[in-house]
């Protein structure tokens, strides 16, 4: 696969990496707001600079700035070098949003196994509709 791209020599390609292990490595994180990789940086605690490019991810976006653990999302169209600069220096040096990304990903690390918990709430419903 990385024979077939053309990166350039300041760039490099790791290839695949788990989000689990890789956000908690950075101090903040460009990504394009799936609602998996939006979990997975609100679970790592580093603010989120989010570019949407379609459907969903728009609302990921949103909700990352309106949680206050990342800048307004910028949409792929209107994204240029400058604007990109501005939410990545926002993301790392405001210390309020720095703080409310780490609390939430404090908050969610220290939720129960969130599929036990839906298999759970799913049977406790089964059970009082029968």
């Amino acid at each position: 696969m990385r024979e077939n791209l053309d990166i350039p020599s300041t760039v490099y390609f790791a290839g695949s990496m788990p989000h689990s292990w890789l956000f908690e490595q950075v101090s903040a994180v460009v990504h394009y707001g799936g609602f998996g990789t939006t979990a997975a940086v609100l679970r790592s605690g580093a603010p989120g600079v989010v570019i949407p490019h379609v459907i969903d991810q728009f609302y990921w976006g949103q909700r990352v700035f309106e949680l206050g653990t990342g800048p307004k999302f910028i949409s792929r169209g209107k994204l240029n070098s400058k604007n990109l600069q501005d939410a990545i220096t926002q993301a790392l040096g405001d210390s309020q949003m720095r703080a409310r990304a780490a609390d939430l990903g404090r908050r969610i690390r220290a939720e129960p196994d969130g599929i036990t918990t839906a298999v759970s709430i799913i049977e406790r419903a089964v059970e009082n509709n029968h």
